[in-house]
C-alpha cells in the first residue's frame, strides 16, 4: 500500500518500536560527550601581512548536496511549468491556459518556487492561491478546472518542497511556511487589485492556511477558504509521544524511521493516481523527518485550542474513510468556528486525497460552486 502526507508515519514515527531506537541513539549521543577525551592542542599560524596564501581547490567549499537536491527539484519544477501541455480532467480549455513560474525571496533568504495559472480568453472573476500537503506536487489539473470557471490561480511551494529551498521535507517550522504564505498572499494581491482572493489548502497545507487566516490581517484581505482534509485533528497514539517529540526533534530533526515508512494507509482508491504520486521526483516518498513530523502535532494543537478564533467563510471537504487527518477534527472546526458563513462536505467512503479519488469530479464541482456563489454579481 502506498500513503500519503502526514499519514500513519506521524504514528508510526513515535511508536514503541521508534522510541527504543531513539533512545538507543540518544544514549550513544550523550556518551560521546560524557566520556573523557584529550585532543591535540592546534594553534593556527597568522599569515605574514600582505602575503598571499594558495589555498588548494580541494580545500574550496563546494556546491552542499542540499543545494544539489534543491537545483535538480527545481529544474524539474520549471521544466514542467514550460512544457505544459495537458491534464487527465479533459476538455479543450487545457489549450487556452497560460502558466507562469517565478521566486522570491524571504526574510530568511530561503528562494520560494510559485507559479499561476490564467485562462487566456475567459475573464478572470476571483482568485485563488494553493497551499499543497506535506510531500505534495499535484494540482496543475485542479488550476486548469478553476481556469475554465474564471479563477487565477496561483501554487506555491512551502519550504522543502517543490522547487523551494530547504532539505527534501524537512520542515524546520510550519510557521516559516504560514510567513512565506502571508508575503506571497501581499504580492498576489497587489497583482490582482480589487480582485476577489480565495485561499485553498490541503491537509497541512490546510493547517498552514487556517493559521494564516487567523491573523486579523489576513482575514480582511480575502474572501473565503476551501480546505480538503485539513491537518486539524492528527494525533500521535499515545499522549507521552506528545511530550517526548519535542526533545527528540531537537536532539535529531532531520532523522528518519523506516518504520515510519511510506507503506501502511493508502490515500485514494484509484491506483493509476497512486502511482503517479509516488513515482513523482517532486514528491517526497521516504521516511517522515522527526522535525517535520513534531511540526504537524505542534500546528494541529494550535489549531484545536483557536478554533474559535476562526471568522472567514470557509467550506471544508472530507472522506469518511480518511486515516491519515480525522474527520470528526473537521466536524469539531465546522461547530466551533465563529464564521458566520460556513459549510462542511463529508463524502462517504472516500480516502484523504479527494481530488485524486474516482469521485473527484463531484468534489471539483462541489468547490467550484462554492467559490462562485461567492462572487459578486
Amino acid at each position: 500500500m502506498l500513503t500519503s502526507g502526514a499519514s500513519g508515519r506521524i504514528n508510526a514515527l513515535f511508536s514503541l518500536r521508534v522510541l527504543r531506537s531513539l533512545w538507543l541513539l540518544l544514549s550513544s549521543f550523550l556518551l560521546i560527550f560524557l566520556l573523557p577525551f584529550r585532543g591535540r592542542r592546534r594553534c593556527a599560524a597568522a599569515s605574514p601581512p600582505g602575503k598571499v596564501v594558495r589555498v588548494p581547490a580541494a580545500m574550496v567549499p563546494r556546491k552542499s548536496a542540499v543545494d544539489k537536491e534543491v537545483a535538480a527539484r527545481r529544474a524539474l519544477a520549471i521544466k514542467r511549468v514550460t512544457e505544459d501541455n495537458g491534464g487527465e480532467f479533459g476538455g479543450d480549455y487545457y489549450k487556452e491556459t497560460n502558466r507562469e513560474f517565478s521566486l522570491f525571496v524571504n526574510s530568511r533568504n530561503d528562494t520560494v518556487f510559485t507559479q499561476s495559472w490564467t485562462s487566456v480568453h475567459i475573464q478572470v472573476r476571483g482568485v485563488v492561491i494553493l497551499l499543497h500537503g506535506l510531500n505534495e506536487h499535484r494540482y496543475n489539473d485542479f488550476a486548469k478546472k478553476l481556469n475554465a470557471n474564471g479563477f487565477k490561480v496561483y501554487g506555491m511551494d512551502w519550504i522543502g518542497h517543490g522547487g523551494s529551498d530547504g532539505l527534501h521535507a524537512y520542515v524546520h517550522s510550519l510557521d516559516y511556511a504560514v510567513n512565506d504564505m502571508k508575503l506571497f498572499l501581499g504580492k498576489v494581491l497587489s497583482e490582482n487589485p480589487g480582485v476577489p482572493c480565495f485561499c485553498f489548502g490541503h491537509s497541512t497545507g490546510g493547517a498552514i492556511v487556517l493559521k494564516a487566516v487567523l491573523d486579523p490581517k489576513v482575514r480582511q484581505c480575502i474572501a473565503g477558504i476551501v480546505l480538503t482534509s485539513p491537518a486539524v485533528g492528527v494525533k500521535p497514539s499515545h499522549p507521552i509521544f506528545a511530550v517526548l517529540a519535542p526533545i527528540f526533534s531537537f536532539l535529531l530533526p532531520r532523522f528518519q524511521f523506516s518504520a515510519a515508512n511510506k507503506e501502511g494507509i493508502t490515500v485514494s482508491r484509484d491506483p493509476e493516481a497512486l502511482v503517479a504520486k509516488y513515482s513523482d521526483p517532486l514528491v517526497f516518498t521516504g521516511s517522515i523527518r522527526i522535525r517535520t513530523g513534531y511540526e504537524i502535532l505542534r500546528i494541529t494543537a494550535h489549531l484545536q485550542q483557536n478554533l474559535t478564533r476562526l471568522t472567514a467563510p470557509f467550506l471544508v471537504l472530507h472522506g469518511t474513510d480518511d486515516s491519515v487527518t480525522d474527520p470528526e477534527a473537521s466536524m469539531k472546526l465546522h461547530e466551533e468556528a465563529s464564521s458566520a458563513d460556513k459549510t462542511i462536505k463529508l463524502y462517504r467512503g472516500l480516502l484523504h486525497d479527494l481530488l485524486f479519488e474516482p469521485e473527484k469530479e463531484e468534489v471539483v464541482d462541489d468547490i467550484i460552486a462554492w467559490l462562485s456563489d461567492r462572487l459578486p454579481v
